[in-house]
């Protein structure tokens, strides 16, 4: 073989694992765009849930500061 021809052979290579590459940076890029939109997403679910549990917590306690305790209530036979 010429030393031209191996050169080229070696020059194709390279631009076939060049090409390669770039598809997987590609392919991986979208992979952690896509991750990103979804961690965001539960970042925001999980906000909400943590909203609503201290919702009910909240609530729980109003209701239980006004509901009467079995010590304050007077029996049947009074």
């Amino acid at each position: 073989m010429s030393p031209e021809h191996t050169l080229a052979a070696r020059l194709e290579s390279l631009e076939s694992r060049i090409a390669y590459q770039e598809h997987w940076l590609d392919t991986l890029d979208q992979a952690v765009a896509a991750q990103e939109r979804r961690l965001a997403q539960l970042e925001r679910i999980n906000t909400l849930m943590q909203e609503k549990l201290r919702d009910q917590q909240r609530a729980l306690q109003d209701s239980e500061m006004t509901a009467p305790s079995p010590q304050d209530e007077v029996p049947p036979h009074y």
